[in-house]
């Protein structure tokens, strides 16, 4: 099973061509790395792209800020110190940081959802010669496709819905294809989708941060209010879902200009059902 997850996840990250994130997670009121959890770091050393790592450790809330604070570093400290030793000349290990409990993904709710918050996250970009930088082809357009040749699991673009920097507002420009959005919905009413938001250029967490709600989860709120309109149009909730996917699936990477942020601040639509 260990040899299977090493395959797994050295397949995953084979084809790393801007950013991604894998995880570790630790016991209760531990620091000390599983098993599980140094298999998983063994297969991160022997990638062989020019990558950079950084390591950010956090908690659950149990016991006080302070103590939480410390158990984070160490946590993050044992993640650096295990990959230091593993690493070749291609992997640049940056930063590790403990963040305790300020970055918390789960509400803490349930022992399965505290246990997702004792977690070291790993942050893994690749490398770029200065002014280098890829751009992503744009992917169908979900109004402009051929309804009969969607296929279920199909990923689509919605162009020209973008939005402010750390906001889930979309700019003005948007509003038109919200609207025919809306109409391809109501025209094919079998249709289930998924939106999925994506932020650009917040590189220390997994998600930004929304400036109106005080909350990471940026990539999220956008595909959600893109869902809260549409249901104002008269769309059923269950053939909605939403997700973020923070800021790991980017168009363009490095965001150098304006215009490329721009275009990372987008939700794109995955068809799951017809």
């Amino acid at each position: 099973m260990k040899v299977y997850l090493c395959i797994l996840l050295l397949f995953f990250l084979a084809e790393i061509n801007s950013q991604t994130l894998t995880s570790v997670y630790f016991k209760n009121n531990s620091y000390e790395l599983s098993q599980n959890s140094k298999t998983k770091l063994d297969s991160l050393s022997q990638l062989k792209s020019n990558l950079a790592f950084r390591i950010f450790g956090n908690c659950d809330p149990s016991g006080n800020i302070e103590l939480n604070k410390k158990l984070s570093e160490n946590r993050a400290y044992a993640v650096s110190q295990y990959l230091k030793n593993k690493i070749g000349s291609n992997i640049k290990l940056g930063s590790a940081i403990g963040l305790g409990i300020e970055k918390q993904i789960n509400d803490n709710s349930t022992e399965k959802l505290r246990n997702k918050n004792r977690r070291v996250d790993i942050f893994i970009e690749k490398t770029f010669a200065q002014g280098e930088k890829i751009s992503r082809k744009m992917l169908p357009s979900f109004l402009d496709s051929n309804i009969e040749m969607m296929k279920v699991k199909d990923t689509f673009s919605l162009p020209d819905v973008n939005f402010i920097g750390a906001k889930h507002v979309w700019l003005p420009n948007g509003n038109t294809n919200l609207f025919k959005l809306y109409k391809v919905l109501k025209l094919n009413p079998t249709f289930e989708v998924e939106l999925q938001g994506h932020i650009c250029c917040d590189y220390e967490n997994f998600d930004g941060e929304d400036e109106d709600l005080g909350t990471f989860n940026l990539s999220w709120t956008r595909a959600n209010a893109m869902k809260e309109y549409l249901l104002k149009q008269g769309i059923e909730s269950k053939r909605i879902k939403v997700v973020g996917l923070g800021h790991l699936n980017p168009l363009v990477y490095p965001e150098i200009t304006e215009a490329d942020r721009v275009k990372n601040r987008r939700v794109e639509i995955v068809l799951l059902k017809k």
